[in-house]
């Protein structure tokens, strides 16, 4: 007697005999798909099951001694930022994913991609969007100075067409903007879809790899800020980059979540002007603001991905009316900061700060996440509370313990090379911390120690 029909999540890949609202696995509602026979799309967008390998079909194998790494070879898209994080620029025949935030700035830093591809002068660069006209994308490029005879334009939404458009002109960059918005005939589901999405990669990762054609695909996210659609359209392409920025500021991170041709510890750095994106690559002086040292305010180093940047902390203490003072925090991690004023209060001498208002941000949009910023906050904290100043040219490194100890930070010495790069001489540490040659290192045990060392009586 023949089997009934099975089901499949789409999102984990999870086995079910009868269809059921929510995922056993993954726990994702309306993912499970019939099981069908694997359906290849055609280039006129079709769906249809392919037909049997026969005994030629098979790829050849080769000695691995005897393929040649360059095939592989990446080529600098012109971005230094991009390329950072890429590892040294895109690969022949590999499928990129871009991800953000609606307005993050994903189709203008894109579309200067494909302007320097251009430029480059070895392929064209086919530009495909989904989202806009031909003149919108037009105007963006005139504004930006995007402009080049061999960066092509193509607005469509079908998936076949865009197909049978990289085989009649063979770009070496395909961009298509964005996946969400493209459809595959002949596959149930609405665009932006877990079908429609899941064929839509299938098809264009098959392009790429069959013709050597790099693709670039911009995908959306979510309200949680994961990337929107089935979690196998990550594992199809070769890299997913998630472009993230504040809205109020025009700072862009460009971080890698997934790289098969490189690391995924690499941060690009960007800045959203009217002239389009600006790549940062010293995004340092971003973080520091440019005046005489007040109280309240302390500098720390922070490493995102591999890079050190230097950031500062401002901190207002105030008398507080109310019975529960308020805790106001920016840039940082807000259970944090109320822990590190309770150590302030119980090890610091500064048990008045149980009863005063608290706000402590960070300057620049630097979002601080690590707890080596912890004794920059404490500093900041303890000089607003006294109206002193921290020393000149003084950096603090130091995560804090709830017994008020000081303790070490990973690569110190790298965050107090970058320190001294940028003028900062003196840096208050925990016991044993490695320190570069021009560095003056104050040691502290603990954090009244530290608060003793770093502000100035007068």
């Amino acid at each position: 007697m023949a089997k009934g029909p099975g089901y499949r999540c789409a999102d984990c890949g999870h086995r079910v005999s009868k269809w059921v609202g929510r995922c056993p696995d993954c726990g994702g509602w309306g993912t499970l798909e019939e099981s069908r026979a694997p359906a290849a799309v055609g280039r006129s967008g079709g769906a249809g099951p392919g037909p049997a390998p026969g005994p030629g079909a098979a790829a050849e194998a080769r000695p691995i001694t005897g393929i040649d790494p360059g095939e592989a070879a990446a080529t600098p898209t012109g971005i230094g930022e991009l390329d950072r994080v890429l590892g040294t620029g895109v690969v022949p025949g590999s499928v990129l994913l871009l991800a953000g935030e609606p307005g993050v700035g994903k189709s203008t830093l894109l579309l200067e991609v494909a302007h320097r591809w251009a430029a480059a002068g070895d392929s064209a660069a086919l530009y495909v969007t989904g989202e806009e006209s031909p003149g919108q994308v037009a105007l963006r490029a005139r504004r930006t100075g995007a402009l080049h005879e061999r960066l092509l334009l193509a607005a469509e939404g079908d998936v076949g067409a865009v197909l049978e458009l990289a085989e009649r002109v063979r770009p070496g960059l395909l961009i298509v903007d964005s996946v969400q918005t493209m459809q595959a005939a002949g596959v149930d589901g609405t665009r932006g879809g877990v079908a429609q999405a899941r064929a839509v990669t299938a098809a264009l990762t098959a392009l790429a790899k069959q013709t050597g054609i790099a693709v670039l695909l911009v995908g959306h996210v979510t309200k949680d800020g994961t990337v929107a659609g089935p979690r196998v359209m990550e594992h199809l392409v070769d890299a997913v980059l998630n472009f993230e920025g504040d809205r109020h500021t025009g700072l862009r991170f460009l971080r890698g979540l997934k790289n098969r041709f490189g690391a995924t510890d690499e941060v690009g750095c960007f800045e959203q002007t009217a002239e389009g994106i600006r790549e940062v690559p010293d995004p340092t002086g971003l973080f520091l603001h440019h005046r005489a040292p007040a109280p309240g305010t302390a500098v720390t180093v922070a490493v995102d991905g591999r890079r050190p940047l230097l950031a500062e902390v401002q901190a207002l203490v105030v008398d507080s009316p109310q019975h529960n003072p308020r805790r106001n925090v920016t840039g940082l991690d807000p259970r944090r900061v109320p822990m590190i004023a309770a150590i302030l209060g119980q090890h610091g001498g500064l048990r008045a700060l149980a009863d005063r208002e608290l706000h402590v941000a960070t300057v620049g949009g630097m979002q601080l996440a690590e707890p080596a910023a912890d004794l920059a906050i404490a500093l900041a904290i303890a000089s607003a509370a006294r109206g002193r100043t921290v020393g000149s040219g003084m950096v603090a490194l130091g995560e804090l313990g709830l017994a008020g100890e000081v303790r070490r930070v990973p690569d110190a010495a790298r965050r107090l090379k970058e320190a001294a790069r940028m003028g900062f001489g003196t840096a208050v540490v925990p016991v044993g911390a490695e320190a570069p040659a021009g560095v003056r290192v104050i040691e502290a045990a603990t954090v009244a120690e530290a608060i003793e060392a770093a502000i100035l009586d007068g």
